[in-house]
């Protein structure tokens, strides 16, 4: 039973120097829950973005939000310290109908032209 502890705490607890971002989404009731399923052509849909700075540095971040491959919102220049955290109610609006939509939210550090993390939602979309 004590080794499946110490396992967990191992897990859980990152080495001392390694360098990472954490980058996660929240529904309205700042919960892994209740996300938006279903929306208007035109209506809003939200969810909580947030990131942690573990990087050991100052980084520059970017959050693209895109339905189905298309650009549908873009927050730039999220400047945080080692350990700092950022956490906003970010905004999406579907333009077209058709359900099974994949809302992306892709991380981008700063100077980079790929994607460093992403995270997806599936929305229907009526009329």
């Amino acid at each position: 039973m004590g080794a499946l502890g110490a396992l967990g705490y191992i897990i859980a607890t990152p080495k001392v120097g390694e360098r990472f971002t954490e980058f996660y989404i929240l529904g309205p009731e700042v919960k892994a829950t209740d996300y938006p399923k279903e929306l208007r052509v035109g209506e809003e849909g939200r969810a909580i973005v947030g990131i942690i700075n573990r990087e050991q540095a100052t980084v520059s971040y970017r959050v693209v939000v895109e339905i189905d491959g298309v650009k549908n919102k873009e927050i730039d220049l999220i400047v945080l310290e080692h350990g700092e955290e950022w956490k906003e109610i970010v905004s999406f609006t579907p333009d077209r109908a058709g359900d099974n939509q994949k809302v992306a939210f892709l991380l981008y550090k700063s100077g980079e032209g790929e994607p460093y993390l992403k995270l997806h939602l599936w929305i229907d979309v009526k009329e």
